[in-house]
């Protein structure tokens, strides 16, 4: 079985983009949306409307910095001072090019730190980019299952 995608993003242009780019990358994983950090975290803790979803992480976590509820390096510290999902490859995805939210995100131990790109192009490319890498290419944490992708 594939491990999903999580991608947590409020705002629905850049989710139609983000899924857009996830598909034409050809990623046999599924996207699970969430629009808020609070959201994020009840998936991710298996709770509340989450709370039957099978056990374990996603393959990533595609994360907006700036959302509702909970904020994105709120989610991202939660995520790296809980056991279980300290594993979890996480990805800053952000229009925000300020510099200390950029250091808080390595601060509090994210993986990777992406600006979105304003052109559609260069956009869809970026993502297709990520979802290549951390769901097929990136190698897993030990008891992790990773895709291979099968031969053409």
């Amino acid at each position: 079985m594939l491990k999903p995608i999580l991608l947590v993003e409020d705002n629905p242009n850049d989710l139609e983009l983000t899924l857009i780019a996830l598909s034409k990358s050809q990623l046999a994983n599924q996207v699970i949306v969430v629009r808020d950090g609070a959201e994020a975290l009840d998936y991710l803790h298996r709770r509340g409307e989450y709370a039957q979803r099978p056990a374990g992480n996603p393959a990533v976590a595609l994360l907006d910095l700036k959302l509702p509820k909970v904020d994105g390096l709120e989610v991202l510290k939660e995520i790296r001072t809980t056991d279980g999902l300290k594993p979890l490859p996480v990805v800053m995805l952000t229009s925000s090019r300020e510099e200390q939210d950029l250091v808080r995100s390595y601060e509090l131990g994210v993986n990777a730190y992406v600006v979105k790109p304003v052109d559609f192009t260069e956009f869809v490319r970026a993502i297709a980019d990520l979802g290549i890498f951390w769901a097929v290419l990136n190698e897993p944490p030990p008891g992790s299952q990773k895709y291979i992708r099968p031969n053409k």
